[in-house]
Formats: structure tokens, C-alpha cells, sequence
């Protein structure tokens, strides 16, 4: 089995009363363990090594978390001082050690025996620590006093094997000797207060009791047996038997009625501390058990073998408890049974926060209570456990009827229920007398009660009438639990990764039957109707009219979520950082009440209002959803427009919903742009100006668009509105705008478009790119070449001289410009035939303007004796074709925007250098 793996105990009988399902949590191979204990908050085990080392286990992670190495010797016991940080041990080399567990340092060292420590037992309050040796000796060690040894209890005539506290008188402690004697002392005196004699051999182990009143401990010996003794009487109340070799340690579990026996025969054997039988046996091959040390308020065991440490963990750690509809949550604490009425608590208690209840006592179960639940009217409750139930009126908690069973079940009717007496057998009851039983075709592992009686195996889950036991519904799951809602036509079936939420329909199966058709082996499946599935986890769960509410989050997770789901949509209501289990709603109060593990009350609002607006909703019933929603405050008014959303009616959730972000959301899926505008207004986020602008191109709202992207400082949205609109004026002032807020580049392409080469050159002086500057000039204002060298020289020098001096100024070095005194006047000639005044419906016309030489072009112009200053003087912005009338047999084409002449050297010469001033 790996870690995790269910297991379940063998036994004699058919199925174990106490039906505990064991996990393994950690299964960790080493050397002989002689000892291990477990942290009371960390999920830590130690075990002590008869290697001489001690290993601290994580059983959540299944890791190694530390070790020590304490000696070459075998170390035959360690203990947690939780309070301190501290592990202490006890080894063959008679030395007691106390280590830091998180520092790893050395506190104290020091020989404290004369001969093998045995055992070491820590005081529940004081700082007290009492060890057994073979020297026959147990001494009493005390750490506020740098671990003085306070006092020597001699009296025992061979080894002294353990030593224990007694839970519920601290001041006394009581010892097992392979003088075949178990002794009982107090602190204070060193000798013993009495000798209890019975084994035949020596005595290895002993326990307290820890529950209950009996005041009684338990010991195991070498003589295979397991007694049980009368501390008060002195006398020997039950022996066990059942192991086969040595009994080598003994552990009375904290919170179950179980005492658990580990020996020599590689056996962990399971007793009822109630009954003394024998519950089951386990067995993890790992050889010889030597320790057994149980977790108090958990379920938790650890095992030390021959050949490593087991973890196990013993069923569920779930409160047993239940309400009633008038709001008694009443519960099970091992074997008491307690009341608390939740209508005491203060009216004005907040989410989340534990309720200050007054606990009412009704009765000591002489059976361990496994389950607790009252019927569907809360007049009757029942406890089972121990393989038996008791029936009780919840009102005055008298017995009503009782018997045995392995499981029960409560039907819709007042006093109809089922029991599960044993794997192959079901009875039913109807007033408290036997009207039905049967065996159904399978193995019975677990039935449910409700509309429907459930009966489940490993693979499959029946479902039959109450009636007469006929065959309803085969379904092939194997739910952990099936919740039915009150009206009896839903049901959820929570299996291990998901739960399904089915309908029932009643009339269809009644139909059926009185048809008298034969039932097909798998049921009437036309009475059934799944309406949708969820993958999580349910913890616990109670249905509130068609809504389901649950929590989840895995077994052993301290985390989880109160959720609730109506039509498949599942509604976070809270976030939990424990684990809490739902217990019931109360319609008036609008609250769900749930227990934490230490039985503590608390409650979360859930608004019935909102749940019956969803179910008619869900039901397709408007009319009804519409009279409910007035009565539903305006807080709840956005939970109930996520709902409407999901279920695919955004504009009913828009006319509900208030959170502007989730009306902004639902306007855009519904492309409603006055209602985005106003939205948009009043929360001014660029972002939401920027997806409206967007949704009113797509609308060709160009009026809206414009203001949104302004609002939302859009440059490039607006660049391109402008620019495709041939908006000239809104150009230049975007080119201002983007400028001012550093948008350097969408305001040179503004001013670049428009023609204005000048500003351009001055945007970019301006941005502390000059060198840019030198090179735009050269390419579209020859004419600034010198200006812009010069400033570029002088930027420069501060960095570097040399390399400025480098830099060509077309005045000094015209040589260096090919073609420049063309350039100047093609540059003129640009200047008064730029197109940037044409719309962009114009491209068409002017597609191959970018394909022309500009250079080429006005050559021809000039030799053709065209003079460029009359083109020049053009009133209105034209097109090549236009301006240029000649006689050449094939006209150039079109003009550019600007002149590309072919790239020159901007560096002069190295040879000659520049000789300085």
C-alpha cells in the first residue's frame, strides 16, 4: 500500500462496528525504530533509531525533515518538548540529550542512568521529565533548574520498561518492570503508592485511559496478553488476548474507544475499550512493532517497526452533529451528547465569527456515537455506533426505540427509516416497526437515506422506493454521500472529484409502476434527469430549496470554500482558512450555521431571498423571479447579475447589476455605447475610454470614437482618425497635444504628414536628437544641413571632440554632396507641390507617387526649361500631372512627398586632417 491507500482492518466478524476507514499518511523504511512520538501543530513524527540516530518525518510532504545524530548507540526513546522547541532522548550510553529542533544545536548533555535508558515521559504543564533505566531506577529531571535531578524512585527489582503520566491526575505517574509489577507513584513521594500484580511474565508497556470517567490503565507483557486495570479498586477489570509473540507497546487512542496493541508478531492490534473486543488487526509487513503514539484531538497514529515508521490515519476527524429546524445543533463529544440553540446567540454576530452559546448537557451513549441525525421534521434523532442505533425524541432526548445496525437512514416520512444490518441485508421501518427486508443484488457497503433509499457498493449506486423496495435507478457512481432537497426532486451525488445534481421525477416512477411493466436491471430511466455537474469536492452540503450549498476542500486541508450552486453556476460565499462543517440553514435568520472540528458554532448570511430569485430563474419562471427581486437589498444586486449572466441573460443583468465595472462589462457584450458613455464618464479610466473608442469605430461612430480616444489621450488612435479624414487642423493640434505629453514620434508624424519638414527639424532639436535632425535634413531640407551639422557637432564635442570634428558640413566640404545644388532646388520644388492636403480617398490616383526619383524629376523639369519658382506659386495643392506641362514624348510620373536623392557620405575624408585654429 503506498501512502494515502485506504485500508480496512481485518476482523472476524463481517464489517468492524466501528467501520473505521485507515489511511496510510506516511510510509517511511529505516533502521529499528524503537520510539516514536508526534507533534502536537507540526506535522512532524520523530523516530528514535537503534542506529543511535533520530529522524524527524513530515507525514504531509512524506520527507525527512531533519536528523540527528545522537550517538553510536542504540537510542531507545525521544519525546517532543513542543513548548520549548526541543527533542529529548534516551540511549545505551545511559545519556539523556535535549537538542533544539530548529536550531539543530545541542542543549544539554549528561549521563543520567547507570545502565540503558528505557523510556522518558513529559509532564503535560510543569517542566518536568521522568526516564526508566535498566539500572531498576526512574528519576525526575527538572529544566528550570538546568535539568537538576529532583528525585530518584527505586522500588521496582528488574528493568523499568516505560513510564506514563496519568491524563487526569498529572501528579502521578505509573511504571511497567520485567519485575512482572506495574507501579503507581506521585512526584512528590519516592515511593510507590501501590503494586498491581497479574502478568506472568514481564511487563513492557502501560497507558492511561484518557476519555470517559473510568478511571483505568492498560499493560502489555511479555506473556502475550493485554490487561486492563482498575487504578481506584487495584484490580484487573479485562484481559485481551490475540497476539502471538510479545506485547511490546501499548497506546489508548485520545478520541476514539480504541486501544491499540503493538507486539512482537509484527502486529497493530485493535481493541474496544468499551466492549474489549477485538476490532481488527493491521499489518504493513514491516516486522516487529515497538511503539504506537497517538495525535490528541485528531485521528492520527504513528507505528515505529523493525523496519521504519508508519502514519496512519483512523476515519474521519468530522464533527459528529446535526440541527433541527428550530435551530438546536445538537452534537456528540465521544460519548456525551450536547445542545447548544443557536437562537441565543446576539442578532448582530459577523460573518465568520464563533458564537458565544450555552452548551446543554443531555445524556452520557452507553454506544460511541459514529453519526448523529435527526429526521426530516426534527422530532426524532438518532445515534449510531458500535454496531447498534438508538432512536430518541429530540425534544425531552428520551429513547425511543434502538437495535442493531451497521448503518441508518432516515426516509421523508416521520418515523420511516432503514437500517443496513450487515453486507447482504437492508430492513426498512415504518413506525418504528420492521415493513420491509431485503438483500439487493451486491455487497452493501453504505445507504443513504431521503426521497429514495440509496444502497452502495464500490462500483454502483441503487436507488429504491420506500414503499415496497422496487428497483427506481441504477446509477453507475460510487458516491461518498447523496443529499436530497426537501421537496424530495432533486438529489446530489458527491463522489471523489465531482458531485452531479440530478432530478427526480416521482410521477413518472409511480406511472411505471402501476403500469406494472417489468423494471429493467437498471432502473426506470426515464424518472431521472441530470442537470449538470460540478468538479469539486464536497465536505458537507445541505440543500436550501434547488440551491445546493457546500463546502470542499480535501480530507486533511485546512483550507476550503463555502460555495453554493444553482442551475451549475457556483457562487463563492466565503474563503475558509479551517475546516468547517455545514450543519443547516435557518430560513429566518438568513444564516448557515457550521461546527469546526473543536465544535465551535459559526455563521456566514446567505439571503433566502436571492436563493429563491435564483431557482426561479433557473426554473425559467420570470413572473415569480420578478416579484422576488424588489424584496432583495441593493448589496445583493451584483451577485444576482453574475447569476443572470451565467445563465445567458445579459440584459436583465445590466438592468440589474450596480458595480460599474460589471455594468461596463455586460454594456460592451451588448454593444450598448450610450450606456458605456455614460459609464465611462464617470469612472474617467483611459482604459475603458480606450475599448469604447474601439467598439465605436467598429460602429463607424466616428463623432464618439474621436472623444473617446481624446479622453483616453489615444494619439495613435487619433492620428489615424485624422489622417484618414484628411483633418489638418486636428492634425497640427494633435501634433501639440502629442508633443506636450511626450509623445514625441506621433507628433513628428503629424507635422511629417502635413508637410511641415521645418517643425520637424525643430521636434526634433527640441527631443535632443540632433544627429536624427542632421539626417532628415539631408534627406528633405538640404537646405538646414549646415544648422543642424553644427548642432550636432556641439552636442557632441562634450562627449567626444575628435569624433565631432569628424562630422562633414556641406559648406566646408561640398565635395563630399553629390548632386547638393539639385537637391536645394528639388527641395524648393517640394515645397510647393506637396499632396499632404489630399484625403486619403485620393490614394488611388497617387499610389505610384512613391515610386518617383524626385531628383530625376526635377533634373528633367530643368532641362526642359520649366521654371520651378512658377510651379511653385500655386495656389492650391496639386499633383504632378498637373503643375509639370510639357512637351517631353513620355511625361514623368507623379511626385513624392519628398525627395529621396541616393545616400551621400556624411563623414568627411580622413586624408587631409582638419588642421585646428
Amino acid at each position: 500500500a503506498t501512502p494515502g491507500e485506504g485500508h480496512r482492518c481485518r476482523r472476524g466478524q463481517s464489517e468492524m462496528p466501528l467501520r473505521l476507514d485507515i489511511k496510510r499518511k506516511l510510509s517511511a523504511r529505516s533502521d529499528r525504530v524503537k520510539s516514536v512520538d508526534v507533534h502536537p501543530t507540526e506535522p512532524w513524527v520523530l523516530s528514535a533509531l537503534y542506529n543511535g540516530h533520530l529522524f524527524l518525518w513530515n507525514y504531509n510532504t512524506q520527507t525527512l525533515v531533519k536528523s540527528f545524530e545522537v550517538t553510536d548507540l542504540p537510542v531507545r526513546c525521544a519525546k517532543f518538548i513542543a513548548r520549548k522547541h526541543w527533542v529529548i532522548s534516551g540511549s545505551d550510553d545511559n545519556q539523556l540529550r535535549v537538542y533544539n529542533y530548529n536550531t539543530m544545536e545541542k542543549v544539554k548533555a549528561w549521563e543520567a542512568h547507570g545502565d540503558y535508558i528505557r523510556c522518558i515521559a513529559v509532564h503535560p504543564s510543569q517542566p518536568l521529565v521522568v526516564s526508566s533505566s535498566d539500572d531498576m531506577s526512574i528519576k525526575l529531571w527538572d529544566w528550570e533548574r538546568n535539568w537538576q535531578n529532583t528525585m530518584t524512585y527505586e522500588g521496582h527489582s528488574h528493568y523499568v520498561m516505560m513510564v506514563c503520566f496519568n491524563p487526569k491526575d498529572a501528579h502521578t505517574f505509573a511504571s511497567a518492570s520485567l519485575d512482572k509489577t506495574i507501579k503507581v507513584w506521585g512526584l512528590n513521594n519516592p515511593s510507590p503508592h501501590f503494586t498491581l500484580e497479574g502478568h506472568e511474565k514481564g511487563v513492557n508497556c502501560i497507558d492511561y485511559f484518557s476519555g470517559g470517567d473510568r478511571p483505568y490503565l492498560v499493560s502489555g507483557a511479555d506473556d502475550k496478553t493485554v490487561k486492563v486495570w482498575d487504578y481506584q479498586t487495584k484490580q484487573c477489570v479485562q484481559t485481551m488476548e490475540g497476539h502471538q509473540h510479545n506485547v511490546a507497546t501499548i497506546c489508548c487512542h485520545p478520541e476514539l474507544p480504541l486501544i491499540l496493541t503493538g507486539g512482537e508478531d509484527g502486529t497493530v492490534r485493535l481493541w474496544h475499550s468499551g466492549t474489549y473486543r477485538m476490532e481488527g488487526t493491521l499489518s504493513y509487513a514491516f516486522e516487529r512493532c515497538w511503539s504506537i503514539c497517538a495525535l490528541k484531538g485528531t485521528h492520527r497514529v504513528a507505528i515505529g517497526y523493525d523496519e521504519g515508521t508508519i502514519m496512519v490515519k483512523l476515519g474521519r476527524e468530522d464533527p459528529i452533529a446535526s440541527m433541527d429546524p428550530t435551530g438546536k445543533i445538537t452534537w456528540a463529544k465521544h460519548n456525551d451528547i450536547q445542545q447548544a440553540n443557536i437562537k441565543a446567540a446576539s442578532e448582530t454576530t459577523a460573518d465568520g465569527e464563533r458564537l458565544s452559546l450555552a452548551t446543554k448537557e443531555l445524556d452520557v451513549c452507553e454506544i460511541y456515537p459514529q453519526s448523529l441525525q435527526h429526521n426530516r421534521k426534527g422530532q426524532l434523532a438518532v445515534v449510531t455506533g458500535d454496531g447498534e442505533y438508538i432512536i430518541y425524541t429530540a425534544l425531552a432526548w428520551r429513547k425511543k426505540s434502538f437495535g442493531q445496525g451497521l448503518d441508518f437512514v432516515w426516509g421523508m416520512d416521520t418515523a420511516e427509516y432503514a437500517v443496513r444490518e450487515s453486507l447482504n441485508s437492508v430492513k426498512v421501518f415504518k413506525q418504528f416497526k420492521e415493513a420491509h427486508s431485503f438483500r439487493p443484488p451486491m455487497l452493501v457497503e453504505a445507504i443513504f437515506g431521503g426521497a429514495l433509499l440509496g444502497v452502495r457498493n464500490q462500483e454502483v449506486l441503487m436507488l429504491y422506493d420506500w414503499a415496497e423496495c422496487r428497483l427506481v435507478r441504477r446509477i453507475d457512481v460510487c458516491p461518498k454521500e447523496v443529499y436530497w432537497n426537501e421537496a424530495g426532486d432533486l438529489l446530489a451525488l458527491a463522489c471523489e472529484e465531482s458531485f452531479y445534481v440530478l432530478r427526480y421525477n416521482k410521477d413518472v416512477a409511480n406511472s411505471v409502476f402501476d403500469a406494472g411493466e417489468p423494471i429493467p436491471e437498471e432502473g426506470i430511466e426515464i424518472a431521472f434527469e441530470l442537470l449538470y455537474e460540478v468538479h469539486d469536492t464536497v465536505r458537507t452540503a445541505v440543500f436550501v430549496g434547488d440551491c445546493f450549498i457546500y463546502t470542499n476542500g480535501a480530507e486533511d486541508t485546512n483550507s476550503g470554500r463555502l460555495n453554493y450552486t444553482v442551475g451549475g453556476q457556483v457562487v463563492t460565499l466565503q474563503h475558509l482558512d479551517a475546516p468547517l462543517y455545514l450543519v443547516g440553514y435557518m430560513p429566518k435568520e438568513n444564516r448557515l450555521y457550521l461546527l469546526d472540528k473543536n465544535y465551535g458554532v459559526v455563521s456566514y448570511t446567505l439571503l433566502l431571498a436571492v436563493l429563491e430569485y435564483q431557482t426561479a430563474v433557473v426554473r425559467r419562471d420570470f413572473a415569480a423571479a420578478a416579484a422576488v427581486l424588489p424584496s432583495i437589498p441593493a448589496s445583493e444586486h451584483n451577485r444576482i447579475a453574475r447569476f443572470l449572466e451565467s445563465q445567458g441573460f445579459p440584459n436583465e443583468a445590466l438592468q440589474v447589476a450596480t458595480d460599474p465595472e460589471h455594468r461596463f462589462e455586460l454594456a460592451v457584450q451588448l454593444g450598448k455605447l450610450d450606456v458605456c458613455h455614460s459609464l465611462c464618464l464617470a469612472a474617467e479610466s483611459d482604459v475603458k475610454w480606450r475599448q469604447l473608442a474601439d467598439m465605436a469605430l467598429k460602429a463607424s461612430a466616428l463623432s464618439l470614437a474621436e472623444e473617446a480616444m481624446t479622453r483616453a489621450s489615444d494619439y495613435g488612435g487619433l492620428l489615424m482618425l485624422h489622417s484618414c479624414s484628411a483633418d489638418g487642423v486636428k492634425m497640427d493640434v494633435l501634433a501639440e497635444a502629442a508633443e506636450a505629453a511626450g509623445r514625441g514620434n506621433i507628433a513628428f508624424i503629424c507635422l511629417f504628414l502635413r508637410g511641415k519638414v521645418d517643425a520637424c527639424l525643430d521636434l526634433l532639436v527640441r527631443t535632443k536628437r540632433v544627429s536624427e535632425a542632421a539626417f532628415f535634413a539631408r534627406t528633405y531640407a538640404p537646405s538646414q544641413m549646415t544648422r543642424m551639422v553644427t548642432l550636432w557637432r556641439s552636442e557632441l564635442s562634450e562627449k567626444n571632440e575628435k569624433a565631432a570634428k569628424a562630422i562633414a558640413d556641406p559648406e566646408e566640404y561640398p565635395n563630399l554632396f553629390d548632386r547638393l545644388d539639385l537637391a536645394l532646388q528639388a527641395e524648393t520644388w517640394t515645397k510647393a507641390n506637396r499632396l499632404s492636403a489630399l484625403p486619403a480617398s485620393a490614394y488611388p490616383q497617387h499610389e505610384g507617387d512613391t515610386e518617383v526619383d524626385v531628383l530625376e524629376l526635377v533634373s528633367g523639369l530643368l532641362a526642359s526649361g520649366v521654371a520651378l519658382g512658377s510651379v511653385a506659386s500655386a495656389p492650391q495643392p496639386m499633383a504632378v500631372e498637373e503643375a509639370v506641362e510639357l512637351d517631353a514624348p513620355e511625361p514623368p510620373a507623379p511626385a513624392p512627398t519628398a525627395p529621396e536623392p541616393e545616400p551621400e557620405p556624411m563623414v568627411a575624408e580622413p586624408e587631409p586632417e582638419p588642421e585646428p585654429e
